[in-house]
């Protein structure tokens, strides 16, 4: 007798030893057509491999998360079958799973192309149309060894020497196609289905060492069904017309060039952008009781190394030559120097929580590799703040600013926000009592904050706990771009004092605390989200006087001398163009507004206002349309 129990806490007993399969079949039919592997007591198992003994189990099926990610490994053996079958010279390596889809290393002397990867793609879907059975194999390592080199596979013999003697190798066979493998896998390959797609192919050193061969890496992207597949390749579309360095360009936000890796020239048009942004969040957080500071940019190294940055950071940091004694880096971050400001003049409990913020300049030694536009750059400038407190103060400061952060993302378009709580990374500063004190005190905040959360074990700072805040752009992607972290050790380690009540010196507790994190990178993500159509509070040109023809480019000037005079971003376009094309024009540049003058309106003093995205206009006084355009104009941090 078997007996398996469900996560319902219902059990199933069979008389002798059954398959995920067949206990998929005996709960519903609908469950045995999704099922794509079992949990038998915590392990992935094949659906046609037999459980012989009392287990807890869990079907897996293809609407999971797990269960998504064991079709793209399917993908990548079917995909590396059609390659040996169409390319047999070709030598496969290794084909993971990853986020969206897979990928395969090949090893080829001649270059795959695209046409091979549509080529590739077709032989895919006949496999998939054999329903050849997948069957996982056990074997010895000798005999491994002697197969793999005999069909001239030595990227996988140099694979298979490298696992440890006394593990067990798995492998699965597809017709005659058969890989080294954990597994598990589906039963056959007719149950992929073709939701898949191969995307691209780049280079990749063999084992990520670049003395060694060079591979051809080949991307692919699979999927539960056909609309899955469909609404992914549409969101990569959108992505790509929504591209922050291509609406850089385009809009003339920035540039970056290769004299300066990982740094960016704002132009008029994007610095005007990144102000508006900046003296939002400064309003917003003025009101709060924040005061805002500025550090230095080069501070010596034993700043660093007293607050435990150094050791664990000194990778990212740039550095100068030692002079007078001193070796000066390049600040990474501003917790330190805010620190320093704290400790001039004593503290007492009266002057807690104090708040200090800074629009900090840091820069990072990121790879070169990694650099990417907006999102991954050297040089970036932090919303930065650090909360000074003492522990009982830690719940309500974390309230306040939560309810700081949510507001400022729904003023900026983003109302889906995720929380993740981040517990004690295995390599951190601190005592275990330490840390159990700021989880615990980070917990209890969380929960008086009214937040709901998921664990992300491991992921805190080293130096303390910290909540995570993601937000979902209008494409469905999630970024990560507010924290707020309790720090019980940097403050101990560098002397952040006060006077309590009782008359005695206690450390203070330190929040470390931003909600948009990067701005460089939060731009980005601001630019592709609204598709670089800016609300009129942010876009760099808020208005466009346009002339219908120069008879009008005078009363087009007296509007914009007053439009200036109220601080408005606008300009006037008197080119000798007709009204048409300045309209298109300034439409594609996504400005809100554009107000067209001719004979009548210089005559009745108004404007004919046209809206972005709309094919009408509306007359107004001018007056009116000045006050309603200031409304669009005025900051939501000014606002209510």
């Amino acid at each position: 007798m078997v007996r398996l129990s469900l996560p319902d806490g219902s059990v199933r007993e069979f008389e002798k030893a059954v398959t995920g399969l067949e206990l998929a079949k005996s709960i519903s039919s609908n469950l045995a057509k999704n099922a794509v592997f079992i949990e038998v007591n915590g392990d992935a198992w094949d659906l046609t491999r037999p459980i012989d003994e009392d287990a807890k189990v869990r079907l897996v099926t293809r609407a999971d998360e797990e269960g998504l990610d064991l079709l793209r490994h399917d993908a990548a053996h079917v995909f590396a079958q059609a390659v040996k079958e169409l390319y047999p010279e070709t030598q496969i390596s290794i084909g993971p799973s990853i986020e969206n889809g897979f990928y395969y290393d090949l090893l080829r002397e001649e270059s795959f192309t695209p046409e091979d990867l549509a080529r590739l793609e077709d032989r895919m879907r006949e496999i998939v149309d054999r329903d050849e059975p997948i069957v996982r194999e056990v074997w010895e390592r000798e005999k491994a060894i002697a197969y793999f080199k005999s069909i001239g596979e030595h990227l996988k013999v140099e694979i298979i020497e490298g696992i440890p003697g006394d593990e067990p190798l798995s492998f699965y066979r597809q017709g005659p196609f058969i890989d080294l493998c954990r597994g598990p896998h589906l039963p056959s390959t007719k149950l992929l289905g073709k939701a898949f797609k191969l995307m691209k192919l780049a280079g990749a050193y063999w084992r990520g060492d670049s003395n060694n061969v060079m591979l051809q890496r080949v991307y692919g992207t699979a999927w539960a069904d056909q609309k899955q597949l469909d609404q992914y390749l549409f969101m990569l579309e959108e992505a790509e017309k929504r591209d922050h360095r291509r609406l850089g360009k385009a809009l003339d936000l920035f540039h970056i060039q290769e004299e300066a890796p990982g740094s960016i020239f704002w132009h008029p048009n994007g610095w005007a952008v990144y102000l508006s942004l900046q003296q939002y969040i400064r309003d917003r957080i003025s009101k709060q009781g924040y005061q805002e500071v500025n550090t230095p940019m080069l501070v010596d190294r034993a700043l660093w190394e007293a607050s435990g940055h150094w050791e664990k950071f000194r990778h990212a940091m740039f550095g100068t030559n030692e002079a007078e004694d001193k070796h000066l880096l390049v600040k990474p971050m501003n917790c330190p120097c805010h620190v320093q400001i704290f400790k001039q003049g004593l503290k007492s409990y009266r002057d807690l929580p104090l708040r200090l913020a800074e629009f900090g300049s840091c820069h990072r030694n990121e790879p070169s590799g990694s650099l990417h536009g907006l999102m991954r750059v050297r040089a970036f400038v932090q919303d930065d703040a650090h909360i000074f407190c003492t522990m009982e103060q830690i719940a309500s400061e974390t309230v306040s600013f939560v309810t700081l952060l949510l507001s400022v993302y729904k003023d900026l378009g983003f109302d889906d926000v995720r929380v993740k709580f981040s517990d004690r990374p295995e390599v951190r500063a601190g005592s275990d009592d330490v840390w159990d004190k700021a989880e615990a005190a980070l917990l209890e905040a969380t929960k008086e904050a009214g937040l709901a959360y998921t664990l992300n074990p491991g992921e805190g700072a080293f130096y303390g706990p910290k909540l995570e805040f993601v937000i979902k752009d209008a494409m469905g992607r999630d970024w990560q771009c507010g924290t707020l972290q309790v720090d019980m050790v940097l403050p101990e380690r560098l002397g952040a004092h006060y006077i309590g009540q009782d008359g005695e010196k206690h450390t203070a507790v330190m929040l470390h605390r931003a909600i948009l994190g990067s701005f460089e990178r939060f731009m980005g993500i601001l630019i592709e989200h609204h598709a670089g159509r800016f609300p009129t509070w942010l876009a760099p040109i808020q208005v466009v006087v346009a002339p219908i023809t120069s008879e009008w480019d005078a009363y087009a000037q007296e509007i914009l001398k007053t439009l200036i005079e109220k601080g408005v971003r606008a300009k006037s376009d008197v080119r000798n163009e007709k009204i048409s094309y300045k309209i298109r024009e300034w439409s594609h540049q996504k400005v809100p507004f554009i107000w067209v003058v001719g004979e009548k309106e210089a005559t009745n003093k108004t404007v004919a206002v046209r809206t972005l995205g709309s094919q009408s206009q509306e007359v107004l006084a001018l007056g009116d349309a000045l006050d309603k355009l200031l409304v669009e104009c005025e900051s939501p941090a000014k606002r209510g």
